[in-house]
């Protein structure tokens, strides 16, 4: 388990260097929260409810989610919370600018408690990077490690 977990670990690392360093401002967060997730051996899928706060002028948009990981994802979670800080080409992002889909490297684990980390970039033209790293929070037994798919709606 603790390869696994190191590997998912250097995935979310070498993913996060990766993404080009392009005139991007923070343009504020997303909090996403989901209920039970079953891990499926090679994958699974959770839905999500999300809001993005901007932090030009704190308004709040609501987004629904799916996150699909494909790789090594084994056991059962609840309550998983997860938090990006939003980058964008500008800091002044309305309703529905964060809708598409988002692909990077995903990690996390728990036993009782769990952490994990993701490195996603996509939205419009593949322009907005939910980084540096999610912070990932969860309760349950499970150990994940792969490439993640988030789709915003």
């Amino acid at each position: 388990m603790r390869k696994i977990w190191l590997m998912a670990i250097a995935c979310v690392v070498a993913a996060a260097f990766a993404v080009p360093a392009e005139a991007r401002v923070r343009a504020g967060s997303l909090n996403c929260t989901s209920g039970t997730t079953v891990g499926m051996i090679l994958g699974s899928q959770m839905n999500l409810r999300c809001v993005f706060t901007s932090s030009g002028n704190d308004h709040r948009y609501s987004y629904a989610g799916t996150v699909t990981r494909v790789g090594v994802d084994l056991g059962i979670t609840s309550g998983a919370r997860f938090v990006w800080a939003v980058f964008a080409p500008t800091a002044h992002l309305g309703a529905g600018s964060l809708r598409g889909n988002y692909v990077g490297a995903s990690g996390s684990a728990a036993v009782g408690v769990g952490a994990g980390a993701n490195v996603l970039i996509g939205g419009s033209n593949q322009t907005i990077s939910l980084q540096p790293l999610s912070v990932e929070g969860r309760r349950g037994l499970s150990v994940a490690a792969g490439v993640a798919n988030l789709e915003l709606r």
